[in-house]
């Protein structure tokens, strides 16, 4: 019986020499040295039609900067021979802003065709003649879209059978339950007067399961209430807003 094809991620950029950059070591490197996923960068330029190797131009209706080409940008796509099952991403600030839910659907997959911008964005007319669907990292601009490939190629990598260490490193941690990680510690047992947690030392899983929910919904209705008022309210130890949490030593 054939292995099924390990996940791949195609990624379009004008700077194929920016992958696997740090995707090349620590737990993605190793993963990707042993064959449970593969990237591939394809240099866009090398759709350009001309002898500059032109992928841009000034925009329609005046403005500032330039845009990435249509033409160019699809015959670069197309050239990717990528099977229809693999999502079309377009790495942007206007897109929906990625969560965890969608990295595990990704995760799931065969792996995604990535296209990176640049400039002041591309031609309208390629995103919707190639299905590309728009993927935000956050509310800020970035020079381009390698640095947030990179970071949604991770999110995905890190969840790939064989790649963590624990399968539970990927159920206990923000998001996987919509909620922000409660705080962790490790040895010494006293740091400049701080201790850890009794609670954590006690050797009472059902007491450590309850102080790490009663932190992470604490933390997530203090940090970030947008997530917090997505909880639903009948879920376990949902008692309403939590105060923002203390690191006592009494836990």
């Amino acid at each position: 019986m054939t292995n099924p094809s390990p996940w791949r991620a195609t990624v379009l950029t004008l700077f194929p020499e920016m992958f696997p950059g740090p995707l090349g070591v620590s737990l993605a490197g190793r993963a990707l040295a042993s064959g449970l996923w593969e990237i591939e960068a394809r240099d866009i330029r090398a759709s350009a039609t001309d002898r500059h190797r032109s992928v841009d131009d000034t925009p329609a209706g005046g403005g500032p900067g330039m845009v990435l080409r249509a033409d160019v940008l699809a015959a670069a796509i197309d050239a990717a021979e990528i099977a229809p099952e693999r999502p079309r991403l377009l790495m942007s600030p206007r897109g929906r802003p990625l969560t965890q839910a969608r990295v595990t659907e990704l995760a799931q997959g065969p792996g995604p065709l990535i296209v990176c911008g640049r400039f002041e964005g591309i031609d309208q007319r390629v995103i919707d003649a190639r299905g590309l669907e728009e993927v935000s990292i956050g509310d800020y601009v970035l020079s381009g879209g390698e640095i947030a490939a990179l970071a949604l190629i991770d999110a995905c990598v890190r969840l790939l059978p064989g790649v963590m260490g624990k399968e539970a490193s990927g159920t206990e941690e923000s998001f996987s339950d919509g909620l922000l990680e409660y705080p962790q510690y490790t040895r010494p047992q006293l740091f400049e007067g701080a201790a850890i947690p009794e609670v954590l030392t006690s050797g009472d899983h059902a007491k450590v399961a309850a102080w790490r929910r009663v932190q992470s919904e604490a933390l997530t209705a203090a940090r970030r209430p947008d997530l917090w008022a997505r909880i639903p309210a009948k879920a376990p130890n949902r008692t309403g807003r939590q105060k923002t949490p203390k690191n006592k030593t009494d836990g």
